[in-house]
């Protein structure tokens, strides 16, 4: 393994070890491009925590349009994640389409603007989490990947969403509302309300309608992953823990708010395992 592939490895394993797991039982030559995606990925998801306003987060954005849309390492510039995404893309043809909507639906993230409804949500879930899926599915085996594309929604918006919700702490803390206003308002709650101290009197309400849609969106996943081949597997990995996360997200209850959802790593191994070994059956 050279030094770049050691930094691209290292950056997964440190900022998105779920997806580091899952990377582990691909094949080891599909791994490399596997990592392109989980580092691209944590990268742009962490351009918030290094902005204070959001015009400098749309022009980081934009340099990886820019060098997506170029597809040379010059235009990346020596950023190890950037060449080796680059690198990737070309060696296993991944749409240059993917990553220009996948960039564009980031955009949100840069701003306090509340999700405006439950159709916004599940579409900016599909462009970032069902597209990294669909991605990896596509380096993993390009031809079976082309079958799976609305299995690969359906796991992205299941695992988004329960994403989302363990980071509500954190995204409270900045100001932001992923939780969509018609879903709010269904529980009789704002985003103005949900985001202050306490999250508001229909907080609890709105976190069991949160986990409903991503239990909904689990369930239509796995009615079909049963016909997943072994060889895409290791794409979808990370949505088998899904139900885990949001079981403790119902025990967590209001609490959920101001703690981060975890779930121990002896069981995160455990489901990981059991369903690189035997698949969704």
């Amino acid at each position: 393994m050279d030094d770049h592939a050691g930094i691209v490895m290292n950056a997964v394993r440190a900022a998105d070890r779920d997806r580091y797991l899952s990377a582990l039982y691909a094949p080891e030559n599909k791994r490399p491009a596997l990592f392109a995606l989980y580092a691209f990925n944590a990268e742009i998801a962490g351009v918030r925590d290094r902005i204070r306003e959001a015009l400098p987060g749309e022009v980081r954005l934009q340099w990886w349009r820019d060098v997506l849309e170029t597809g040379t390492k010059q235009a990346a510039a020596g950023h190890p994640v950037a060449e080796a995404l680059v690198e990737a893309m070309a060696k296993h043809q991944l749409p240059q389409a993917a990553f220009a909507n996948y960039l564009e639906a980031r955009i949100f993230d840069l701003y306090n603007d509340p999700m405006p409804s439950r159709n916004d949500l599940e579409g900016y879930c599909g462009e970032t989490a069902g597209a990294i899926i669909q991605l990896s599915a596509m380096v993993l085996d390009r031809e079976a990947a082309s079958e799976f594309s609305a299995l690969a929604g359906h796991a992205g918006c299941a695992q988004a969403i329960a994403g989302l919700l363990r980071l509500l702490p954190l995204h409270r803390a900045r100001g932001q509302c992923f939780v969509p206003r018609d879903i709010l308002a269904a529980v009789g709650c704002s985003p103005e309300e949900f985001i202050a101290d306490g999250g508001g009197h229909g907080v609890e309400g709105a976190l069991a309608a949160m986990i409903a849609l991503a239990v909904e969106h689990l369930a239509a996943f796995e009615k079909g992953a049963g016909t997943l081949p072994a060889s895409l597997r290791p794409a979808f990995l990370p949505v088998a823990l899904t139900g885990a996360y949001l079981n403790r997200l119902r025990r967590m209850g209001s609490k959920a708010v101001a703690e981060h959802a975890e779930v121990a790593a002896w069981k995160r191994h455990a489901i990981l395992f059991r369903h690189a070994a035997r698949g969704w059956k």
